[in-house]
């Protein structure tokens, strides 16, 4: 019989009280997460961050001293160490927002209307290394917000250099948001043989995980249309 996995640690960031109280009531009823944290501020989320070691951050946007894409960018950008996954949660739906929020590091978004249980299946997620991209509302807003940037086409060149035709049609793929299964049945292709392109791809572009993909995706261009 084999040991458990430990619990994923949590630290929530909402500068609303009740919000922390119902996030940290919900996610310590979990038999698998810890709330080792509660922040009002990303001030005090990367402070909290750095010494509790959380698996995962539950972040808001909007609040005071500093507010939750500049504390992910602290806690999850590229030059944090040993970085946290940072799971976005807020009720503003701007698409700014959401591809800054990406952008500065985080795991994957979600809307503060979002079930409770979707936001404990995204904690799920993130936890295990994987972007949290299937909701369509975040592709959507990913998408059209990236549609009125200029594509950079130096990057977009050296992207489709590295990566060979197959890989360049994964990479596609994941900045549609499918999964390795979906990815699998779209291309006919076992779910491990996915796995391998997707690892491949994200090595070969240095890139931690499939958030930054669609983001580099969409930032050169190489994204599918989302019309």
């Amino acid at each position: 019989m084999t040991d458990a996995p430990p619990p994923i640690r949590v630290l929530v960031c909402d500068d609303q009280a009740l919000v922390r109280t119902g996030y940290a009531t919900i996610f310590s009823s979990q038999p698998d997460m810890d709330v080792v944290g509660e922040a009002a501020n990303g001030h005090e989320a990367v402070q909290l961050a750095l010494r509790l070691r959380p698996d995962v951050v539950v972040m808001d946007i909007r609040m005071p001293l500093l507010d939750g894409i500049a504390a992910t960018r602290r806690l999850a950008g590229p030059e944090a160490e040993d970085a946290p996954k940072v799971l976005v949660v807020t009720t503003f739906n701007v698409d700014a927002y959401v591809y800054d929020a990406l952008k500065a590091g985080a795991s994957g978004f979600l809307l503060k209307d979002s079930p409770p249980a979707d936001i404990v299946a995204g904690i799920r997620t993130v936890a295990r290394g994987e972007a949290l991209l299937a909701p369509a509302v975040t592709r959507h807003l990913i998408g059209h917000y990236a549609e009125h940037l200029r594509p950079a086409s130096a990057e977009r060149d050296a992207v489709v250099r590295a990566l060979t035709v197959r890989e360049l049609e994964v990479f596609q793929q994941i900045a549609r948001g499918l999964s390795n299964a979906e990815i699998a049945t779209e291309l006919r292709v076992a779910p491990e043989t996915v796995k391998t392109y997707v690892s491949r791809i994200l090595a070969k572009l240095a890139l931690r995980d499939r958030v930054q993909a669609v983001v580099l995706a969409y930032r050169t261009g190489l994204a599918p249309s989302t019309s």
